[in-house]
């Protein structure tokens, strides 16, 4: 698997993954499956133990990412941010593959083609080794969708937002009240509770700062999507 060092928040599709590399952890994305999906790997840098968000498709590539030899990181829990079948086609295989523990937020766990071992709720935390991850539920592209903020101690926040937000606009909503409540809770529990240098990691694409998409909060409410 080859892996490029100079993180930009761009991975091509069937293209090298790319690392970034902080004090106490490093985060590796790749772009896997037919639909672009991001899959992100987490390593705590100090004891090796690893957490995927979204083992979307490519269980072989998920393979690869972790590595073959003795000193691949361990990988102990498989998040996925929400219920939608490109973001957990590799779920079963890669959690089997790696004795891997599961985790959902309660509402989207149901269509899962693994029942998790962990169900989280808003203000939960889960660990990467030495770090923990705080759960984010952001109501309305799905019932149970999920975002996960690392408060880097040496830096700026990070945060995996699944398709709740992108460059551009919140995820995709099935009727206006979906949207509003959407809307509402990345205002209230994103842009408002956080700093704007905070980094964010979407389901597909590339990357942004909720301070390059604050200005447009209000353009995406009145258009409405």
């Amino acid at each position: 698997m080859d892996v490029v060092e100079e993180y930009t928040g761009h991975v091509d599709p069937n293209g090298p993954a790319a690392r970034r590399t902080l004090d106490a952890l490093t985060i590796t994305k790749i772009s896997v499956g037919p639909m672009d999906n991001n899959a992100y790997l987490l390593v705590c840098r100090r004891t090796g133990d690893a957490l995927l968000i979204d083992a979307a498709a490519d269980p072989e590539r998920l393979a690869d990412l972790l590595g073959h030899d003795a000193e691949r990181p361990r990988l102990k829990t498989v998040v996925t941010t929400h219920q939608h079948p490109d973001h957990w086609q590799a779920l079963g295989a890669v959690a089997g593959a790696n004795g891997s523990n599961t985790a959902a937020h309660p509402l989207d766990a149901p269509p899962l083609p693994v029942p998790p071992d962990f169900l989280v709720e808003h203000g939960d935390t889960l660990e990467v080794g030495d770090s923990p991850l705080s759960v984010i539920h952001l109501r309305g592209h799905t019932p149970g969708s999920i975002a996960l903020l690392y408060r880097d101690p040496a830096g700026h926040p990070h945060l995996f937002t699944g398709d709740s937000l992108f460059p551009g606009g919140v995820g995709k909503t099935s009727s206006p009240e979906n949207f509003t409540s959407l809307l509402d809770d990345v205002s209230s529990r994103l842009f408002d509770a956080l700093p704007d240098d905070t980094w964010f990691y979407p389901g597909h694409g590339d990357d942004s700062t909720l301070g390059e998409q604050k200005p447009h909060l209000d353009e995406w409410r009145s258009r409405g999507w």
